[in-house]
């Protein structure tokens, strides 16, 4: 992945629609529409290779409309110049993180000390409990 090459077709393929946002503002919020809705082509991306255009497409799923666009909304700024640039910042970071592989998990077994120290415990419990039973038949 080419982070830098990626970064510039989100800036030039990204589109742009506002809405008035909730949150803080007091009453410029009523006024001024200051929530940034961000949408980008995942076809028009540049610096992916093939493979990491389809993990994007499948990880990204739910945030890929059915025109073929991610998108995010942010409306955490008081103005719709900050949202604008967490909101192309978010969705950069999205796709590059949709593109990372996680490494494979190695099996592992138990250490045989850690498998006797629960199966003691549990020796114990059910002993206790057995303990229990034997007092409440007495009486």
């Amino acid at each position: 992945m080419n982070r830098a090459e990626l970064r510039q077709s989100i800036e030039n393929a990204v589109s742009f629609s506002f809405a008035h946002s909730g949150g803080a503002g007091g009453q410029n919020v009523n006024k001024c529409d200051t929530k940034v809705h961000v949408a980008c082509a995942v076809s028009r991306l540049r610096g992916l290779n093939e493979q990491e255009l389809r993990e994007v497409r499948r990880r990204l799923g739910a945030h890929i409309s059915k025109n073929g666009e991610a998108f995010v909304d942010v409306q955490d700024e008081r103005t719709q110049e900050r949202n604008r640039a967490v909101a192309v910042k978010r969705l950069e970071a999205k796709i590059a993180a949709a593109t990372q592989i996680p490494a494979k998990r190695k099996k592992t077994r138990t250490h045989a000390a850690t498998q006797e120290k629960r199966l003691r415990g549990k020796r114990l419990r059910s002993l206790l409990k057995m303990q229990r039973m034997t007092k409440a038949s007495f009486d």
